[in-house]
């Protein structure tokens, strides 16, 4: 499997079997690069200008934006509805939490989480292998309510997104108040946007991508 970052809250999951799942495509208002790939599917996590640039993509995507989710022989997608922020959607409305089964790896993207999550979708997220996460705080959960729900869903793989970059301004914060929370070792930091795996560590990794240049 391989993930690559576009950037903000855009990934590309790539199977095996060369089927291909983006995550919260953003449009030209963001100063990360047009997104070239043709994804065969597209989750979408809620309805802002920064994770839901469909009609951009090349193709056309089976696009995933409601909790119902999504099935087919390569996939399977289930959503868990929480919200934007800390007032049960009051100030940005609901989100999408997916979860992407798929080439034997359970999946979570997080999307634009706001608030702390309760026992019931803990639940369901105990088994996951890679969670995707954002840190960057204000208009999502900062980093460190991100790591208290990391150290509760116990992933093997932690990929941060959502956070000020060299090249976004908008007005979050970086990744280093979130990597500072773990051990060294258990950081890798890539040159690049894409990291490739056909099997899960053993402990615990955060794997920290550079957005396509």
């Amino acid at each position: 499997m391989k993930i690559k970052w576009w950037g903000h809250a855009s990934f590309l999951i790539t199977t095996s079997n060369n089927k291909m799942i983006l995550t919260d495509p953003y449009n030209e208002e963001l100063p990360y690069n047009k997104i070239t790939d043709k994804p065969d599917y597209v989750t979408v996590s809620h309805d802002h200008f920064d994770h839901n640039a469909v009609d951009l993509l090349k193709g056309s995507p089976e696009v995933i934006k409601k909790s119902s989710g999504f099935e087919d022989d390569n996939i399977s997608v289930k959503g868990i509805s929480v919200y934007h922020d800390d007032a049960e959607g009051d100030k940005r409305g609901e989100n999408i939490i997916f979860i992407i089964n798929t080439d034997g790896y359970k999946i979570a993207h997080l999307g634009d989480l706001g608030h702390e999550l309760n026992k019931e979708d803990l639940n369901r997220l105990k088994d996951i292998d890679i969670l995707l996460i954002p840190v960057g705080g204000n208009y999502t959960i900062d980093a460190k309510k991100a790591k208290n729900i990391v150290d509760k869903i116990n992933p093997k793989i932690v990929l941060p997104m959502h956070y000020k970059t060299d090249i976004l301004d908008f007005p979050i914060t970086g990744v280093d108040e979130f990597l500072s929370y773990f051990e060294k070792e258990s950081i890798e930091i890539f040159d690049g946007p894409e990291v490739e795996f056909d099997e899960l560590p053993l402990n615990q990794k955060l794997y920290l991508l550079d957005h396509v240049r």
